[in-house]
């Protein structure tokens, strides 16, 4: 856990050990969303889709290309 003021403008600072944590950075977008408790959640939202390239890969495994994949039926 980790204690932040806010300022009187709605501002606060992350605290450094929670923005290392979620491998956050400057310019980083974040997604606050208020749960029906009383509870909020904040996300980083920094994943692009290219940060996704090769997230499916297992070692050994063929590199299939779009063109050669088949469309699912059904």
């Amino acid at each position: 856990m980790a204690d932040a003021t806010l300022t009187a403008k709605g501002q606060t600072t992350i605290p450094k050990e929670i923005r290392e944590r979620l491998g956050l950075e400057a310019g980083d977008k974040l997604v606050f969303t208020a749960l029906s408790d009383g509870t909020v959640v904040m996300r980083a939202k920094t994943r692009r889709l290219l940060d996704l390239a090769g997230s499916l890969t297992r070692p050994g495994q063929p590199v299939v290309g779009v063109d050669e994949m088949k469309p699912l039926r059904g």
